[in-house]
């Protein structure tokens, strides 16, 4: 059995920015505040963690009361900040999907930065939500780490059957992609199609770099080497 997590942004898809316009609406929404003069990053981190800085910039206290208002607001602008930003399904995207769901030897997750209902939203926007059936998320824990180990606890509830990290590979295209699958003792592939170059992918040292998803043959021969 083979476990594949993907990232979403940057990875399976492009939003045009939807999520970060959707933050910034949001804090202007519930606090009142403007964010769109910041430098903090959002590409790669988790939600919790990105909030946690906008929290800080902005003097917002961060307890449980301002995360429950911030990320309603957050939920409720998102669907129209991706009508309004042009974003796409990145190429080779699903057909490789279509590939990974029709054998009985690979279960495809999500590991995501996302909170679980915004990365819903992302993927059922663009159509391809019903090919991942379990995930680690960004609701809770502002280390990635802690997200990819969310993820491999929730592939073993929803199999049911012992494997182990190594049968894990954590597909996304930042470098924090790449360290939280070695955190984990995954196997990881780096894609360029985020924001990040080959060199920087390169240089945190995954399995395997490719260019997109258009030729699947080299990631399918990293999942599935033994077999070959």
């Amino acid at each position: 059995m083979r476990i594949c997590l993907f990232d979403i942004d940057g990875t399976l898809i492009r939003s045009g920015g939807a999520g970060q316009l959707a933050f910034e609406n949001a804090m202007e929404v519930v606090f009142g505040i403007k964010t769109t003069n910041h430098s903090i990053p959002f590409r790669g981190r988790t939600d919790r963690a990105i909030m946690g800085d906008l929290f800080a910039y902005c003097g917002v206290e961060n307890n449980h009361q301002s995360w429950q208002l911030f990320l309603k607001a957050y939920l409720d602008h998102l669907p129209g900040c991706m009508d309004e930003r042009d974003g796409d399904v990145l190429p080779g995207v699903v057909d490789l999907l279509d590939q990974l769901s029709q054998r009985q030897d690979v279960a495809v997750g999500l590991l995501t930065g996302n909170v679980a209902e915004g990365a819903q939203i992302k993927l059922g926007y663009f159509g391809i939500a019903h090919y991942f059936h379990f995930g680690g998320y960004g609701d809770h824990h502002p280390q990635r780490e802690l997200v990819a180990q969310d993820a491999v606890s929730a592939a073993r509830l929803h199999l049911g059957i012992p494997f182990e990290n190594k049968q894990v590979c954590v597909i996304g295209d930042t470098p924090h992609d790449i360290r939280c699958g070695r955190a984990i003792g995954a196997r990881v592939v780096g894609v360029c199609t985020g924001s990040h170059s080959a060199n920087e992918l390169a240089a945190t040292s995954p399995d395997l770099l490719i260019e997109t998803f258009s030729q699947p043959e080299p990631l399918l021969e990293v999942l599935f080497r033994e077999h070959l």
